[in-house]
């Protein structure tokens, strides 16, 4: 006889709404999708090996998944594998994909670790504690790191930024505000607003929330925290003040804002849509939830309101149209919708799971990779820094001792709420050469070996933000050696989503140009190379391409040799 699979996640229900819009949303762009036949078969299963322990990454057609053996594994919308990496020890149950593909991960021995979208290691550092939440991905690529006791910023390539102590455990795993920053609640009942770069702003509460969400309207800067407490009571926070907000008709579960919205779960499973502006309450409908018990999560977009949790998952319209509900069984995990429409469950039985709920792509703005960031830090035209117009500042002894400071901060991962002042002075002091400013030469500016050591700098403090100046550096800049510097900077932050860097690097390797400087192609195929190894394909065919233009006749010897290198390394696994 054979054996029935242990724990199987069978499908109890999907149900179509029979509401009487069946028409568009409020949205005129996004018609209600095409659901699904009723059925009780996923769309594919595949056994991973073990269980998963975590909630699934879904993002750029591909589905990544932790199983308690500490491997990470990938595999396409179709449930074809992509890869599997083996980290050497067990996994906490948190996964964090960046705009690029790049997965982050932490051992329970708190060992960060970050695989780029084709399953080759990046780096690792070492923390005092493993993450006991999720790792947040700012709008520029830096990574928030929170570990029991303390939260830790890095650069997108790894290097410290900041690390803030945190007496005390947290109520409530931080979450991503609208301004960059993050939100989180301290126990016995504190809320904390962390800004990008590591400063804390603090409030005193009654008692902890339930829900801490951030709130922005679309047309504003501003920023409000919305709590939600178990009696159903709420209150809006803001730097300034905070006010009694309405009255929920039950207690919460789960929340998600969109828009100066939130769209709120109750324990009893009912849905609602609350406006941040005049407290008007929506009720959406009833999903699969029906207990105070249960964990859950949810998405607020632009298709729509999406509730998940072990039990299973259901979406709504905005104008209150439920437009499918599942329940499952044996789930090992909080399900995870992906852009495609296709639901994720792993099982306690050692299989992923793909259902197909909606047809249709989530519309979104689009970058080289994935959805573009929601904001800016500013740190690719930072306003001018404290020193601008100090006449002394290119004077040897004066750039000596910025610069050292810097270099000391940089090293020490101190950089923290300077970070702007810092990075303005490195972009004034690296672009101060006669040949970079434009029209006429300046009377004064920064001589040779402080311009480098400003860009060198620079480079392990930057991010997808500060290549746009480094590419114009490289480009415009007649000192080899500066454009050495800049060349080798972009190959360190490592992130060029948009391909600006490379737009720079073609040109410079180009029949056409008329400066090849043999120090300079040489950095430019080891940035190449370190740009294909970060972001992986489609960036990667692009890259070697390059490579291989760098590798033919007419290039010095010595960039030739360099980019053979390269492309061997990006074709080893």
């Amino acid at each position: 006889m054979k054996p029935k699979p242990a724990l199987f996640p069978l499908i109890l229900v999907l149900v179509f709404s029979l509401g009487a819009d069946t028409g568009e949303t409020k949205d005129s762009a996004l018609k209600l999708p095409n659901l699904s036949p009723a059925g009780t078969e996923p769309l594919w299963r595949r056994a991973v090996g073990g269980e998963i322990t975590g909630l699934p990454a879904a993002q750029a057609e591909s589905v990544i998944v932790i199983c308690d053996g500490g491997n990470l594994k990938a595999y396409t919308r179709e449930g074809k594998p992509l890869w599997n990496y083996f980290a050497q020890g067990k996994l906490t149950p948190f996964i964090t994909r960046s705009r690029e593909g790049t997965s982050y991960i932490c051992k329970i021995t708190g060992t960060l670790i970050a695989i780029n979208r084709a399953g080759r290691e990046l780096w690792r550092r070492e923390l005092p504690a493993p993450l006991n939440a999720p790792a947040a991905v700012g709008w520029d690529g830096r990574i928030f790191a929170p570990t029991e006791g303390g939260l830790f910023c890095f650069t997108g390539a790894g290097y410290l930024l900041w690390r803030r102590n945190i007496e005390g455990p947290l109520a409530l795993d931080p979450v991503p505000d609208k301004l960059g920053g993050l939100v989180t609640i301290q126990e016995p009942g504190k809320l904390l607003q962390i800004s990008p770069f590591g400063e804390v702003f603090s409030r005193e509460l009654k008692e902890a929330p339930l829900v801490a969400l951030p709130l922005k309207a679309e047309s504003s800067r501003d920023q409000s925290i919305l709590l939600l407490y178990k009696n159903g009571t709420t209150e809006l926070h803001d730097f300034i003040s905070y006010r009694p907000f309405i009255q929920l008709p039950g207690s919460p579960l789960a929340a998600a804002s969109r828009n100066g919205k939130a769209a709120i779960t109750l324990s009893s499973g009912e849905v609602l849509l609350l406006s941040g502006d005049d407290g008007k309450i929506t009720s959406l409908g009833k999903s699969h939830i029906g207990g105070a018990g249960e964990r859950a999560a949810m998405i607020y977009d632009e298709r729509g309101i999406y509730v998940f949790s072990l039990s299973g998952a259901a979406g709504f319209t905005e104008g209150g149209q439920r437009l499918w509900l599942m329940e499952l069984r044996g789930a090992a995990a909080i399900s995870a919708l992906s852009d495609e429409g296709l639901l994720y469950s792993g099982g306690a039985d050692w299989i992923l799971y793909a259902y197909q709920v909606e047809n249709r792509i989530r519309p979104q703005k689009q970058s080289f990779y994935g959805p573009a960031p929601e904001g800016t830090y500013g740190t690719g035209h930072p306003p001018p820094s404290p020193w601008a117009d100090y006449q002394l500042r290119f004077e040897s002894r004066e750039l000596n001792r910025q610069l050292g400071r810097i270099a000391q901060a940089v090293r020490e991962g101190r950089v923290g709420e300077d970070e702007l002042a810092f990075t303005a002075y490195l972009m004034e002091i690296a672009g101060s050469g006669p040949s970079f400013s434009r029209g006429s030469p300046p009377l004064l500016y920064a001589h040779l070996p402080h311009r480098i050591e400003a860009v060198r700098l620079l480079s392990y403090m930057g991010s997808r933000e500060t290549i746009p100046f480094l590419a114009d550096l490289f480009s415009r800049e007649r000192e080899p050696l500066v454009r050495t510097a800049a060349a080798e900077a972009i190959g360190r932050i490592g992130i060029d989503p948009e391909g600006i860097a490379f737009r720079a690097f073609a040109a410079a390797i180009s029949p056409a140009a008329s400066r090849k400087d043999e120090r300079t192609l040489t950095a430019v195929g080891a940035a190449v190379g370190a740009l294909c190894r970060f972001s992986g394909p489609p960036l990667s065919g692009a890259g070697i391409k390059l490579l291989a233009i760098l590798a033919g006749e007419g290039q010095p010897r010595a960039a030739q040799r360099r980019a053979r290198l390269e492309i061997e390394s990006l074709r080893q696994p």
